[in-house]
């Protein structure tokens, strides 16, 4: 009735309805998809490592958080991914000043080619570490078992975080700020602290909370690199889990890390409130420059031959061991990939690991893709003012929840639910790929979003008013807008399920094993046609990784970024 209707509220049309019933048609597919794949797996597992019998189990966190060894591994958890993220940043800030303030050739190229180390497997690039410093290695410093390893991995792997985010905010500076302060004689120095860095803050702090999260959640580079004296958490839960089958140890470090990633976010969200400042941009053609001083141009060139050995030189490195083989030089180690006998994959040729990867791949990009798309339209609305709204908030924040939450937890927790009905995936071909959609879904979203919210809401309403339904309206004007956003997302999604490894490695049968998975289990057994096999896989998962970021570069829309 009219009359229960508060007084300063006007009734809510029929059109309005209709798009409040539509977005959350919208919704429900990706938050029933994160009920079904996320909430109830990691609950199961929580549930049984804490509820084991008739009666609760909470004093498994005082054994838990009072053991000595648990306590020595959550102080180096959080000691090394607060170490890396420091080191990360003071090494990636000249970089990010690089690409903000100067123009030289191959810039494009190389801001592209920078994301390369990053959306590699870890395990690749433990991989590609050893070939540098391992046993063996270039420098002859065997550093394997050392958390020296860790953390030049993880500079290597996170180093275009850093550039990217802080060099995308820094070259929207107007350089004229930072000439004012110079003409007064301000140092260099001063005119950083003073003028540059309070701008910058709020992006350096993006950065620093995304590099310490895939630091605090690192799995493959401390499984190839840290040795049995250097463990985090993501380790350890996967042992107790895999292993030992301690639920109840694996439930508590689960739920210590989840707390600590929650805590990490919180912080970030309160820190960009807090630190944001609201500056005149400019646009990158107007503040880059070509280099005007014999000062600029060893800057330019230091900074250009760093990346090269800081990112190109385990690469490298990677591709030429991938050749050398005990006869000579030749393809005798990616012939070996087509043996079955005696291969790092029970039985089954590594070469048929590929075709698994692409399929999977293919498989989860197309359900990220779906469920991306429709969380993406239910968190920005049709574009309107005020269609900003909580839901939509409340929405955007269940589908990030994944990305701080053990890779190995939902593995088991996988295991655990769908092993028998209602829902039975266990010989499925689906469980892998839907997991890969779980862990690609939030990087989906995150660049849907932008894209959808630069549509002119007028656009819609122009269509609506030639009498378009709901559904044809985003059929016929966001999706061919977003068209380049979509292609983006796809590849970022393949590329992420080519490399997802946490997770897989509770899922995959014998039978069929992924890339990353071949490439561990080779470097598990010994001899020297084993780890050139893991040497030539991880050069073809490096390759496909590579085209796969160069097509994202292309169809990227412009100010859209993935981090």
């Amino acid at each position: 009735m009219v009359s229960a209707l508060p007084l300063n509220r006007p009734a809510p049309s029929g059109g309005s309805q209709r798009k409040v019933w539509w977005r959350l048609l919208a919704a429900t597919p990706p938050l029933v998809f994160l009920g079904v794949f996320f909430a109830w797996p990691v609950g199961a597992i929580l549930l049984r490592g804490l509820h084991p019998g008739e009666t609760w189990n909470f004093g498994a966190f005082g054994d838990v958080l009072s053991d000595p060894t648990m306590q020595r591994i959550l102080w180096f958890t959080v000691w090394e991914s607060v170490a890396s993220t420091v080191l990360c940043v003071l090494v990636a800030l000249p970089g990010a000043a690089l690409f903000a303030r100067f123009r030289f050739r191959g810039k494009r190229l190389l801001w592209s080619a920078l994301l390369v180390p990053f959306v590699l497997p870890t395990v690749v690039v433990g991989v590609s570490m050893l070939g540098v410093i391992g046993g063996g290695g270039l420098t002859g410093v065997n550093l394997t078992g050392t958390v020296w390893a860790i953390l030049i991995a993880h500079v290597f792997f996170n180093y275009a975080v850093v550039v990217r985010t802080v060099g995308s905010t820094w070259s929207t500076i107007d350089p004229r700020l930072e000439e004012s302060a110079r003409a007064l004689g301000a140092p260099p120095w001063r005119v950083f602290t003073e003028v540059t860095w309070p701008l910058l803050r709020s992006s350096v702090a993006a950065a620093s909370s995304i590099v310490f999260l895939f630091s605090f959640t690192s799995f493959g580079i401390i499984l190839i690199l840290g040795g049995i004296s250097h463990r985090t958490l993501e380790v350890e839960i996967y042992d107790q889990t895999a292993k030992f089958l301690h639920l109840d140890i694996a439930a508590v470090l689960a739920i210590v890390q989840l707390f600590v990633v929650v805590a990490i976010l919180v912080w970030f969200g309160r820190s960009q409130r807090r630190r944001s400042v609201l500056f005149d941009q400019r646009s990158a053609t107007e503040t880059e420059h070509l280099p005007e001083t014999a000062r600029q141009r060893w800057f330019i060139r230091s900074n250009l031959v760093f990346m090269a050995v800081l990112l190109g030189t385990p690469l490298v490195l990677l591709v030429v061991r991938s050749f050398s083989t005990p006869e000579g030089w030749g393809l005798g180690f990616y012939r070996a990939l087509t043996d079955s006998r005696g291969g790092s994959t029970s039985f089954v040729p590594p070469i048929d690991a590929i075709g698994n990867s692409l399929l999977f791949a293919s498989i989860a990009t197309v359900i990220a893709l779906v469920l991306g798309l429709c969380a993406a339209w239910a968190i920005v609305g049709d574009g309107s003012a005020g269609s900003d709204s909580r839901f939509g908030r409340w929405t955007d924040t269940a589908l990030m929840i994944p990305l701080g939450t053990s890779a190995v937890t939902v593995g088991f927790g996988f295991l655990i639910v769908f092993d028998e009905p209602p829902i039975n995936l266990r010989s499925s071909i689906w469980l892998i790929p839907i997991a890969h959609a779980l862990v690609a879904l939030p990087f989906v979203v995150r660049l849907l979003v932008p894209g959808l919210r630069s549509i002119d809401p007028r656009l819609r309403e122009a269509a609506a008013t030639l009498g378009a339904s709901p559904r044809r309206v985003w059929w016929s004007v966001d999706v061919p807008i977003v068209g380049k956003a979509l292609a983006a997302a796809a590849g970022f999604a393949f590329a992420i399920s080519l490399g997802e490894f946490g997770a897989t490695a509770f899922l995959v049968r014998p039978d069929r094993p992924t890339m990353p998975i071949a490439i561990y289990r080779a470097l598990g057994r010994p001899g020297e046609y084993n780890f050139g096999q893991a040497m030539a896989m991880s050069t073809i998962l490096m390759l496909l990784t590579v085209v796969v970021m160069l097509i994202i570069d292309r169809f990227r829309p412009a100010g859209v970024s993935e981090f």
